[in-house]
C-alpha cells in the first residue's frame, strides 16, 4: 500500500488549481443512465471513486469513453440492470444507479453499498421515496431489488436531509409520471449542479437549491453536455492548509459561493481571503485562532470540512468546541492527530480542542477519506517527519493531491 512522507515546517507559497467537484461528478455520471444519448462531461476529477463508478457503469453495459478530464458515456444499449457488489462494496455513492434504472428501465438490482466507515449512511430514504412513487421494492442477498412499470409522482418528505437520497429520486421523479414534489431535500450545490445537468437533457425541475424541489416528469431525456463544478471541499481543504503552515497561495478555477460557512470560519482563525471571479488567494500572517464550530447540512458548514478544521485548530492560539452533527462515528482522526502532539479530547458527538504551539512529525494512520485530509495538513504544519499510511482513502476524492502541494512548496513524496 502506497504511503505519503511529509517534511513539515514548509508554508505553502504559489497557485493550485482546484479540481471538479467528486460529489457532483457521481451522480452526474449515473445520470448517463436516463438516456440513451451521449452525454459529454468535462471537468471530471481523476479520482478512484470516478473510476469505480465509471467500471459500474460499464458493467451495466454503458459505453463509457475517457480523456483526460472528459467522459463522455452512451447508455444505447444497456444490458444489465445490476450493480453488483465488487463494485459497489468500496463507494457508498454507488446507490445513485438505483433510481435512474428503475426509472428508465422498470427495474434494478443494485446490492447495498459500502465505504468509509464513518457511521451510518442507510438507504431506507431512498427506498421510501421509490415506495411512494410506486415502486415494489424487496432486500434480497444483500441486494435491493425494486421493480415499477412506471413510476408516478408523488409528494414525498425524508425522514432527514440526505444528498444521496435527493439526489437519486430526483433523477427517478424526472422520467416519472407527472409531480413529484421532494420535501426537505438537501440544498447542496452538488444537488443544483446534478439538477442543471438534467435540465439540459430535458428534464422539468424547479426548486433545486431549496428544501423544496418540484419535478414534471416527461416521457425521454436526450444527451447534454457538462461541466463540473469545482470541488469546494477540495478548496477548504488547501485553505486549510495554508491557514495551517502560515502561507500564501492562490486558488484557481474554484467558486467561493459555494463554501461560504467555510470561508466565514477559516477568515475568524485568521486567514485573509480575497475573491476575485473564479480565483481564492489565501494567506496567513500568524498563528491561527481557535475557532468554535458545528457541522450542519448546506449552507451550514460540512461535515466534510471538520477534520480540516480540527487540524487547524490543533495548532491555534486558544480552545475550540467542534459538535458533529452529521455522522456518529467521524472523530476517528483525532488519536492520530494525538500521536502528533494535539491536545483534543470526545465526549460522544463533541471535540475539544486546547491549540498546541507545535505538532510533531509521527506516523500515523487514515481511517477515512476527510481524516487523511486532516493528517495532510497536521504533517505539513508538524517538525519533523509524518508518515501516514492507507492513504488510498486519500486517492478517493483528492486528484494529484501530493503533486499539488509539492508544486506549492511542500516537502512531500508517495511510498510505494
Amino acid at each position: 500500500m502506497d504511503k505519503l512522507r511529509i517534511t513539515g515546517g514548509q508554508p505553502l507559497t504559489g497557485d493550485i488549481t482546484i479540481s471538479g467537484a467528486k460529489n457532483a461528478a457521481l451522480p452526474i455520471l449515473c445520470a448517463s443512465l436516463l438516456t440513451s444519448e451521449a452525454v459529454q462531461l468535462h471537468n471530471v476529477p481523476t479520482l478512484r471513486d470516478i473510476d469505480t463508478t465509471c467500471a459500474l457503469l460499464a458493467q451495466i453495459g454503458v459505453k463509457v469513453q475517457r480523456n483526460g478530464h472528459d467522459i463522455e458515456l452512451c447508455a444505447d444499449q444497456p444490458n444489465s440492470i445490476e450493480a453488483p457488489y465488487e463494485l459497489v462494496k468500496t463507494m457508498r455513492a454507488s446507490i445513485l444507479v438505483l433510481g435512474p434504472l428503475l426509472a428508465r428501465f422498470g427495474e434494478a438490482k443494485v446490492s447495498l453499498p459500502g465505504g468509509c466507515a464513518i457511521g451510518q449512511r442507510p438507504v431506507d430514504q431512498h427506498i421510501k421515496g421509490l415506495r411512494a412513487m410506486g415502486a415494489e421494492i424487496e432486500l434480497e442477498h444483500g441486494f435491493v431489488v425494486a421493480r415499477a412499470q412506471r413510476l408516478k409522482g408523488a409528494r414525498i418528505r425524508t425522514d432527514m436531509v440526505t444528498v444521496t437520497g435527493t439526489e437519486n429520486l430526483m433523477m427517478a421523479a424526472v422520467l416519472a409520471e407527472g409531480e413529484t414534489i421532494l420535501e426537505n431535500a438537501a440544498q447542496e450545490p452538488e444537488v443544483v449542479d446534478l439538477a442543471n445537468m438534467l435540465i439540459a437533457m430535458g428534464a422539468r425541475i424547479k426548486g433545486h437549491g431549496t428544501e423544496e424541489i418540484v419535478i414534471q416528469g416527461v416521457d425521454k431525456l436526450h444527451g447534454t453536455t457538462h461541466h463540473i463544478m469545482p470541488d469546494r471541499i477540495e478548496t477548504g481543504t488547501f485553505l486549510c492548509a495554508v491557514g495551517a503552515t502560515q502561507g500564501d497561495i492562490t486558488l484557481h478555477q474554484t467558486q467561493a459561493d459555494t463554501l461560504e460557512a467555510t470561508l466565514h470560519k477559516l477568515r475568524q482563525a485568521g486567514l485573509e481571503i480575497q475573491n476575485n471571479g473564479n480565483t481564492i488567494r489565501a494567506r496567513m500572517r500568524q498563528r491561527p485562532n481557535a475557532v468554535s464550530f458545528s457541522t450542519h447540512e448546506y449552507p451550514g458548514l460540512p461535515t466534510d470540512m471538520q477534520a480540516q478544521l480540527m487540524a487547524l485548530n490543533a495548532l491555534a492560539n486558544g480552545r475550540a468546541t467542534i459538535a458533529e452533527n452529521i455522522f456518529e462515528n467521524r472523530f476517528m482522526h483525532v488519536q492520530e492527530l494525538r500521536r502528533m502532539g494535539a491536545d483534543i479530547k470526545t465526549e460522544g458527538h463533541t471535540a475539544r480542542v486546547r491549540g498546541v504551539e507545535a505538532l510533531y512529525g509521527a506516523t500515523v494512520m487514515a481511517t477515512d477519506l476527510r481524516a487523511s485530509a486532516c493528517l495532510v495538513i497536521a504533517g505539513l504544519a508538524a517538525q519533523g517527519d509524518t508518515t501516514i499510511e492507507r492513504i488510498y482513502h486519500l486517492d478517493r476524492g483528492y486528484e494529484n493531491m501530493e503533486s499539488k502541494l509539492a508544486a506549492a512548496g511542500a516537502q512531500i513524496q508517495r511510498l510505494s
